[in-house]
Order: structure tokens, then sequence, then C-alpha cells
């Protein structure tokens, strides 16, 4: 695969500032660019304003510049407009309307440090203490941003532009709702799900084991319990643990550790998920708010805004 990461985000809202401070609680770090950053991953997301809180930009990372003038030939088979500016390939999705960059750029390098221990029957990994999850006092921080979901009213036109256009696998699939894919070795870095509007459903941000899923949750919820959206649970498709939460704008964000990681494709098969598997396999059922964010009908409405 020419890819090997999700670089990064632009998304829009109408209010900049509070959104901004969200997420510099949610565990984000801004820097003096106007960027906040993770621990592992560098610049992942810029907040701009918009009328209507949307997907401004995805950024995607390539090996080198042989990359990229094959992703230019697919795009040109698409018969999309395809632009080159500060050494990156630049064109935009013709259907949802956001920006797709793809640029050379370092693999993103996480530092191998021990499991979590974790006691189960037979299996002893921690003793004469209590668990370590109970102990940590430091903030959570996202390692790194994990992916981005996204409504499109021709979610297949969508699909077609991430897979024949940028070089995207399917790992999965719900069955005529969407396509989880992949621009790296984790399950996914975009789900496209079929929408009534075109929308930013939410971004995902990897931290480091299932007692950071709940810390970082617990502690944006201790004040704002009406930022819960969903959780805590467990996905089917990648499998990843998950706590969502709600920013001011609408977007949904998540916490998530224990992603399945594709590294052969020739091991991985593809499901066409339907039913609840489509969504989770275990946790509390999602909120209808969730399937269908309240304010879809507002953006509907202000949709020619956006």
């Amino acid at each position: 695969m020419p890819l090997h990461r999700l670089n990064s985000l632009v998304i829009g809202v109408p209010d900049v500032e509070e959104t901004a401070a969200y997420y510099a609680e949610f565990g984000l770090t801004p820097d003096d660019e106007g960027w906040f950053t993770t621990a592992d991953g560098g610049q992942q997301l810029k907040i701009v304003h918009a009328p209507t809180r949307r997907l401004v930009e995805v950024n995607i990372g390539a090996d080198d510049q042989d990359d990229l003038d094959r992703i230019a030939h697919r795009l040109a088979r698409l018969e999309l407009d395809v632009r080159h500016e500060d050494g990156a390939l630049v064109t935009d999705e013709p259907v949802a309307g956001f920006r797709a960059v793809v640029r050379v750029a370092d693999r993103i390098r996480q530092a191998e440090e021990p499991p979590t221990p974790y006691n189960g029957p037979g299996r002893i990994e921690r003793t004469d203490g209590r668990a370590p999850g109970l102990l940590r006092q430091h903030p959570v921080r996202p390692r790194k941003l994990g992916h981005v979901v996204v409504g499109s009213v021709d979610h297949e036109a969508t699909q077609r532009f991430f897979t024949d256009g940028l070089g995207f696998k399917v790992s999965d699939s719900i069955k005529g709702h969407g396509a989880f894919m992949r621009c790296s070795t984790d399950h996914h870095n975009v789900l496209v799900v079929k929408a009534p509007v075109n929308f930013l459903h939410h971004t995902s941000w990897q931290v480091e084991d299932i007692d950071e899923v709940g810390r970082g949750a617990f502690t944006m919820l201790e004040n704002h319990p009406e930022r819960h959206v969903w959780g805590l649970g467990r996905h089917h498709a990648g499998s990843n643990f998950f706590w969502y939460l709600k920013d001011p704008a609408g977007n949904f964000s998540e916490y998530y550790s224990d992603m399945d990681c594709i590294v052969d494709d020739q091991l991985w098969t593809p499901e066409d998920l339907e039913g609840a598997l489509g969504l989770f396999n275990w946790g509390p059922p999602p909120p209808p708010s969730f399937l269908h964010p309240d304010d879809l009908a507002g953006l509907m409405t202000g949709a020619h805004q956006a």
C-alpha cells in the first residue's frame, strides 16, 4: 500500500474558541501554529471557522514522490481535478466536498512499552499491588489520531473516491450503509456512512488501554455529563474498546484502545456486517442520537452554507 497513515484533519465549526477548549480538555495539546498535537502523531487536528460543522480536510501520508504520482494517475482516471501544492497532492472529494491532501510523511513510530498487566484465570501478570490504572494521576493524552467517520449523501461514490482514487483498502462493510477503510495497518482510518446530508460524524483518538478510555471519559464527564454519547463498549468491526463524547459543535469524539491491525492482507477476511454487529459487540445499545445526530435536520437546512 503506498499510503501508511492518517496525518491530520481540519474541521470547521461555528465557534472555534469553544470547540478548541473542548479538545484541549480532551487531551490534545495546542501548539503555536494553531494545531492540536498528539503524543506520537504530532500536528493532527486544526479547527477553523465554518457556518456549520463539517470536515474541511483529510490529510494522508505516503512514503515517497512515486506514491504521489501513482495516486495522481488514479485520481485522473476518475476525472478529478488534481493540484500540486507545497509538494503535496490536493483534490476535492466530489460528493461530501472536503479537501483531500496526500503528502510524503514519516511513518508514525510508537515506542514499544511493556503492556499493561491484567490478571486473568490462570494468568497472573500483576502481583502484590493494585492495578496500574487505579494509580495513574497524569491527564489522559491521546497517542495518535485513529480514524474519521463522515456521512455522505452518496456513500458509494465517496467510498470509491477513497478506494479507487486514493488507494484505501476495505476492511469490513456495513451492508448497504457504509465501509470501513484503511490507509495503514489499523483496521480503519476512514468510515463512510450513508446519510441524508454530508456531515462529520466523529473523530477517534487512540489511548493506551481500556483504563485510559475510562479515565478520559470520566474526566470529561465529571463536570459536563451532557457530553456523554455512548460507551463503554467494544466494537465488532475493529474490535476496539470505545467511549463517545460530544463536542460543543455537535461532533462526536471517541477514545479508543485495542484496535485490530491488518499487517498481511492475505490473512484478513472482510465481513459484510448486518444488525448490531455493524455497530458493536457488547455494551449499552447506541442512543438514537448516535445514529441520527440531533442537529441533522438543521444541517440539512443549512447545508448550502457549509
